[in-house]
């Protein structure tokens, strides 16, 4: 799955949902780094793609990047609730309280 969406991504096709795709595809894989690019990227893209944001958190989490994963569960929370997706906002909300609490 990956691969296909690599190869997309070097034939010159780039979007927000080729992005997510591919963020996604790299945090499963635990690359946190390649997953970090691609979703701040499809961010860049989309700032309102709330889910885009809750996987860029988790991404700089991983990288032990706390104040950029708070950064972007914020900006999600916010993204979350201009769209009403309040799963999405009660999710970020709960990875921000236990950043809290590793603080």
């Amino acid at each position: 799955m990956l691969e296909s969406l690599e190869k997309m991504l070097a034939k010159g096709v780039d979007n927000a949902l080729l992005r997510f795709g591919l963020g996604k595809g790299y945090l499963d894989l635990k690359d946190n780094a390649k997953a970090a690019e691609h979703l701040h990227k499809c961010v860049e893209f989309d700032p309102k793609y709330s889910a885009a944001w809750k996987l860029l958190g988790k991404s700089y989490a991983g990288l032990g990047n706390h104040p950029a994963a708070r950064q972007a569960w914020e900006k999600g929370i916010e993204a979350a609730q201009a769209h009403g997706d309040k799963q999405a906002e009660k999710e970020m909300a709960v990875f921000l309280k236990k950043l809290d609490r590793q603080a």
